[in-house]
């Protein structure tokens, strides 16, 4: 093989990193007297993890997560202290494997939206889980206008991929009876196999203003229990507090 072939070869086993600096790594390697075994190892981690970082940028495209709201920018101080005792928990992600469910429950302004969000950036870049971000409102309208195409179940398997939806402001959605029913759908289709997250300033007793029907809403609410971390975001509004020092 001629030596001006082996990146076109490399490139075509999809090894674009090794292509990249196969050149450069030899000189290196020449200059640094490193054996065969060395060689190899560098050019292989190199290219195993520029896949690696391909793919988290990839995840976190696809994922929608609002910009900015990170673990590095989350004040876990104003928090309450229950919720920074599960933090590290819930980074770690064993749930999400399990298909289990977090909800997070609390007033406007409280920092729900920004936690889930942070949690779910290091699931993402730790454990390079598959996340959707949509607010609820916009979830509901994809799935009711699926419904109407008649691609209802081709729109739920696509969510199937992920493995964990994130499902923001629940309790501002007010459903027809129509768009309930896709709702619920969607959520029984999850139950015991993939993960919801859900933020909502309603608690449970007053989900019936979503569903609107008090058998649909106890079914909805038995599901997300069922496997279920739960966290209580009390306290002043994050949001009032820093325009107050503003």
């Amino acid at each position: 093989m001629r030596a001006a072939s082996l990146p076109l070869l490399l490139r075509s086993l999809n090894l674009t990193t090794i292509a990249r600096e196969h050149a450069s790594v030899i000189t290196r390697a020449e200059t640094e007297d490193w054996g065969y075994s060395q060689f190899l190892s560098h050019l292989v981690e190199s290219e195993a993890n520029d896949r690696l970082q391909r793919k988290i940028q990839r995840l976190l495209k696809v994922s929608n997560l609002p910009a900015g709201k990170t673990l590095a920018s989350l004040d876990e101080k104003k928090f309450p202290d229950k919720i920074r005792r599960q933090l590290p928990a819930l980074l770690e992600a064993d749930f999400v494997r399990r298909g289990d469910n977090l909800l997070c429950f609390g007033l406007a302004g409280r920092g729900k939206t920004h936690c889930v969000a942070a949690i779910a950036h290091e699931w993402i870049c730790r454990h390079q889980l598959a996340v959707l971000f949509v607010p609820a409102f916009r979830l509901v309208t994809q799935l009711l206008a699926a419904k109407r195409d008649l691609k209802l179940p081709q729109a739920i398997t696509r969510l199937q991929r992920f493995d964990a939806v994130i499902i923001d402001d629940i309790g501002y959605v007010q459903q027809s009876r129509e768009e309930m029913e896709v709702l619920f759908h969607f959520l029984a289709e999850r139950y015991e196999r993939k993960s919801v997250v859900i933020t909502s300033n309603l608690v449970f007793s007053q989900w019936d203003r979503i569903f609107k029907d008090p058998m649909t809403t106890m079914a909805a609410v038995d599901r997300l229990v069922h496997h279920a971390t739960i966290l209580e975001f009390t306290g002043d509004s994050l949001r009032a507090t820093a325009a107050k020092k503003q």
